[in-house]
Parts: structure tokens; sequence; C-alpha cells
């Protein structure tokens, strides 16, 4: 489920998105498009000497900005809808036979009057026909939807766009929804785009006054609310990135900004479906010498150890933690992260996350033994030590030929909370 302004359509760039659409539907991608029309109707109310009339940040349809709606919307779709059938020879799009259905599909309602405005034929959704909707898509066709909606009774409605490409990806339950936006989702004042945000994060920042331009809210608002109704994840993206839906459904990390239920990256106990994951991840260490060798074996036996990151499916982070009780003490051990993850503090979490879970088991001591990241840890509040201070059972199991250092930490007492 894809939606994009009217702004993609009139400055020339959106050939390109079209040949991406193009490439999604060779792939067996159901593919529902849903365009805005926005500065498309704006021009022709100032060729009309029309004055346009907003209210609560919506258009006041009335019956001239109408017929406004009907030629924007109309002349659009018919844009769209050429630029899908292209197929010259040497083009991206030789052979595409992209098959553009549309209709009505979107059942509104008047939005009435609100606050002493009466927005006449603006409307809102009031249902959408999955049912003719699943059958174009059956069929094989990308479907195209405007943002009009109509009444039973044989009114049009002008709709948000955003508000129509909500509706449907929720009555579909789509996997993705993917809002191609004007900008980048990111902080006022703040040059770095937000990756990831779960419902409950977008929904404060949308919350705070300033935080975000006042477009970008508009999209947050509509991904939180795909969210809240059975769309999976939601995705926030420049359409000025060349190829940008490309590279955010095929790439683990995407351009854009995911907004999602439930975290995309999360640190948890380890099962043994993680196995697996935790091998691939520690195999190139092993190789490399900056690991012992571990055996799926023992991975299973000692997997209640373990600690993961995962993010999307893939464990990118691991950490185990070895209890010697009857010293008080627990070995930190088997600190591993993906190659491509090694920034973002992932380290220092799974470090925070053990030494609160020693603490909890009643342990006084941390001890790591290494023969690559010894600074790193001396960094994270450890300090030299010898073989002769491990724990008896761990001493008779120490590898003489590895030499490895062993660094040690004494566990501060958890703060007492007073109430």
């Amino acid at each position: 489920m894809v939606s994009f302004g009217g702004e993609a359509v009139a400055d020339g760039l959106f050939e390109p998105l079209v040949h991406d659409f193009a490439l999604l539907n060779s792939l067996g991608i159901r593919l529902v498009l849903v365009h805005g029309i926005r500065p498309q109707i704006g021009e022709r109310l100032q060729a009309a000497g029309i004055q346009e009339q907003y209210a609560e940040g919506l258009r006041i349809t009335d019956s001239a900005a109408l017929a406004c709606v009907k030629e924007a919307a109309g002349t659009v779709r018919v844009e769209i809808e050429a630029l899908l059938s292209m197929g010259l020879a040497n083009s991206p799009m030789h052979g595409a036979r992209i098959r553009v259905a549309s209709g009505n599909f979107v059942i509104a309602r008047p939005l009435g009057v609100r606050n002493g405005v009466d927005f006449l034929h603006t409307g809102q959704v009031r249902r959408i026909d999955t049912e003719a909707i699943r059958d174009k898509l059956d069929q094989g066709n990308v479907v195209l939807i405007s943002p009009i909606g109509y009444s039973p009774t044989g009114e049009v409605f002008n709709l948000s766009a955003e508000e129509v490409a909500t509706a449907v990806a929720s009555a579909l339950r789509a996997d993705k929804l993917l809002l191609l936006t004007e900008e980048a989702c990111r902080r006022e004042g703040e040059p770095a785009v937000m990756a990831q945000l779960t419902v409950a994060e977008a929904q404060a920042l949308i919350a705070q006054s300033g935080g975000l331009a006042p477009a970008m809210v508009t999209h947050l608002r509509a991904a939180v609310e795909a969210c809240c109704h059975g769309v999976q994840r939601a995705h926030l993206l420049d359409r000025h990135i060349d190829g940008a839906i490309l590279q955010e459904l095929f790439t683990r990390d995407g351009v854009g900004t995911l907004v999602s239920a439930v975290q995309f990256e999360v640190l948890r106990p380890a099962a043994i479906a993680d196995i697996g994951g935790i091998l691939d991840l520690i195999k190139p260490l092993e190789a490399d010498g900056v690991l012992v060798s571990r055996s799926r074996e023992r991975l299973e036996t000692e997997i209640d150890d373990y600690t993961v990151i995962e993010r999307d499916g893939l464990v990118i982070g691991c950490a185990a933690l070895h209890s010697y009780r009857e010293t008080a003490c627990g070995e930190l051990a088997c600190l591993a992260l993906h190659g491509d993850y090694r920034g973002g503090k992932r380290g220092e979490r799974l470090l925070e996350h053990l030494e609160g879970k020693a603490r909890s088991l009643g342990l006084q001591r941390l001890f790591v033994l290494t023969t690559h990241a010894s600074h790193w840890f001396r960094e994270h509040g450890f300090e030299p030590s010898e073989p002769a201070d491990l724990p008896p059972d761990r001493r008779a199991s120490y590898n003489e030929w590895r030499k490895s250092k062993v660094l040690r930490k004494v566990l501060d007492s958890p703060p007492i909370l007073n109430y």
C-alpha cells in the first residue's frame, strides 16, 4: 500500500517512482496506490479566481471547488495510468504490462458542520469496499485510488488522501503502508532521520508542540492510525530519495522512518530458536580468535544464560551471564555484535542489562575474560585481575594457551527507593 501527494505527480519526478511500482508488481507484490491532488486543486481554483478556504487544516469544498476537485482527480488519475502503461523498449518499463484498476471503492459521508463551519462537499471515509479491491488484486491489477468518495445517494465528496490511504490499508489489513512525504521525518532542528518509532513514541512526539513540521504531523498521525487498526508497519519516506521504496522494502535498515506497534529492535532473553542466529553471529569472531568456539550443544545447555538483541527477526547482538553463586560471582561471556550494528551503544545496553540481572541474582562481582576488548571493559568500570581470582570451577577451565586477560567489576547495590 503506497500513498503519495499530488506534488509527486506535478513536479516531474514521478516517473522513477513508476519504475519502482513496476518492479514491485513484477515481483508479485499486490500493490494499492492512493494519490493526492491538493496542488492540482489549488491550481484550478487559482485559475478560476476562486479563493481557497480552509478550516482545521481541511479544505472547505463548495460547489465551485468540487468541480475543481473532480477535474483534478480525473486528470491526475489519467496521468498516472498513462505512466503505468508505458512499455517502451530500452526502458525500465519494457514489457511491464501493468494493468490498472480504479473504481468507486471508497464510500463516504459529509464531514458536516464543525465548530460552526460547514465543510459542504468535504467528506470523510465511511467504509471501504474491500471485496472489490481484493477482487482486482486477485486478477493481478494494480489498484489506483483517488481521494474521492461516493455516498449511497450519489453524492461526491472531497477526501483527505492520508485518510483514504489509512482507511484502505486498515480495511485490507495491509502488511505495509508506505507514506511518501515531501521531507524526511525528523525532529525540528535535528538533521538525523528518526529510523524507527513505536506507536506510543509517535503519539508522544505528535503531542509535543513544535516537535515536527506540521505536514509531517499529518503523515505521522496516519501511520499511527494504520498501526492501531491492523497494519503491521507504516513507513514514512522522503519521496525525493531515488529508489526510496526499494531501499526501504529490501534492506534491513531502510532509508525512512518505520512506525510499528511493537519495537523494531528489542533486547530480550534468548530462546532455543535463537541458537542458529547466535551461531551465525559468533562464527566470524571465533574464526578470528576473538571468542572461544561454542558448539550448538553447549549453547542449547546454556541458552537460559543468554540475552539477545533482535532487529527485524535478525539476531544482531548477544551476551551471556554465567552465575557462580557459591562465590557471588558472575561471568560476562560471549558479548558479540553484528558487524553492521556496532554503533548505537548496543554493547553498553547488553552490559547494563546483564549487570542488572547479576544484581537481581544476588551477585556481587562480575568478571570477564577477553583477548581483544580489555580497553572497552576498562572504560566501563572493569579492573585488571588475575586468573587466580576466578571462582574455582572457572579457574580450572582457564585456557593458559589463549592467555585471556581477566577483568573484574564490583557491582554497586541498586538504589533503595523511598516512596
